[in-house]
């Protein structure tokens, strides 16, 4: 259960390590809030260009809880992931990450379902 864990903690860093930022949103003046945003238990968030922003009909509320779609599956969304400062943004985002292909959250913003 522990190397699972560690495994997982690791993925967490590799993937915000080996995320490639193409300059899309090397100007923005939200660059340094996004690359700021962390949640209480998926650690850092990374940047803007390692979310992926969802429409409105790619996240929704179950039983209180936010989940997302990501790759046609719909993933419950801990709430430990959920960032609660206000969204400057104002588009819904998660910053996935992936265990032997299969997708977690490791960060959820959400947006205004209008």
């Amino acid at each position: 259960m522990k190397s699972r864990l560690l495994l997982a903690l690791l993925s967490l860093g590799v993937a915000c390590a080996s995320a490639h930022d193409d300059g899309r949103y090397a100007n923005s003046p939200l660059k340094p809030w996004f690359e700021s945003l962390h949640s209480k238990g998926g650690g850092p968030c990374c940047a803007n260009a390692d979310g992926l922003e969802l429409t409105d009909v790619d996240w929704d509320t179950k039983d209180g809880h936010y989940r997302v779609r990501i790759q046609g599956q719909w993933i419950d969304v801990p709430e430990d992931r959920v960032i609660t400062e206000p969204n400057r943004a104002g588009r819904t985002i998660v910053w996935p990450y992936y265990i032997n292909g299969r997708p977690f959250v490791r960060c959820f913003m959400p947006g205004t379902m209008t």
